[in-house]
């Protein structure tokens, strides 16, 4: 059986980072405990992007900026990005990385509720990246149908949840079981759903990746 820890340092060591300026939001992130993907997840977020060349992305949660700074450094050139973030502190500091990345023109953040913004919102996005609170993926699923065009990637993290998903509920610390049902309710949803091809990738927290036909 595989190390597990041992093959996500090795992947680490292979990392050659995103450029001075990504490293250091990254870096800064971290330090202040603002959660944001990891380093093995983002190179795989970056090759799934790539590889699917979107013309529109949705991301649902921006915290610092930092995975649509990530996104943008791979995306085609006429590819726009939008973005949705709840947490007022990490609004401006996002909105500054943007324009010091001079990305403003291409990257919209949208203020406020996912949920509510999520059923404004219009139009078809190639490329949906879901980052945000995780007890709700599964009450905005509906909605990222609706948004998400044919042949689009919704690409979904932190769905193993450290490994507390494959637990059942009465080992799961008290506070986080609420949680711990929606995600599991969200990951056989996804997978049972005839309009998606799933496939979950134990990568970083774990990434369910779906395919709409």
């Amino acid at each position: 059986m595989m190390d597990q820890e041992r093959i996500t340092q090795y992947i680490h060591s292979l990392d050659q980072g995103h450029g001075a300026f990504c490293d250091q939001i990254a870096k800064a992130a971290r330090a202040d405990r603002v959660p944001i993907i990891r380093k093995e997840t983002a190179n795989f977020l970056q090759a799934m992007v790539a590889a699917t060349r979107p013309k529109r992305i949705l991301e649902v949660g921006t915290a610092v900026g930092y995975s649509a700074l990530l996104m943008a450094q791979v995306m085609p050139e006429e590819t726009d990005i939008i973005t949705i973030e709840k947490y007022e502190p990490r609004i401006p500091v996002a909105r500054r990385h943007f324009a010091e990345a001079g990305l403003s023109d291409r990257i919209t953040l949208l203020e406020g509720d996912a949920g509510e913004i999520l059923k404004k919102l219009d139009g078809s996005f190639d490329f949906i990246f879901m980052d945000a609170a995780k007890g709700q993926y599964i009450h905005w699923l509906p909605d990222i149908l609706r948004l998400l065009s044919t042949g689009g990637v919704l690409f979904s993290d932190n769905v193993l949840q450290d490994g507390d998903i494959i637990e059942s509920r009465f080992a799961v610390e008290r506070r986080n079981r609420t949680i711990h049902a929606r995600m599991r309710e969200y990951l056989y949803t996804l997978t049972h759903m005839p309009e998606f091809q799933t496939s979950v990738v134990p990568i970083g927290d774990g990434v369910a990746l779906s395919v709409k036909g």
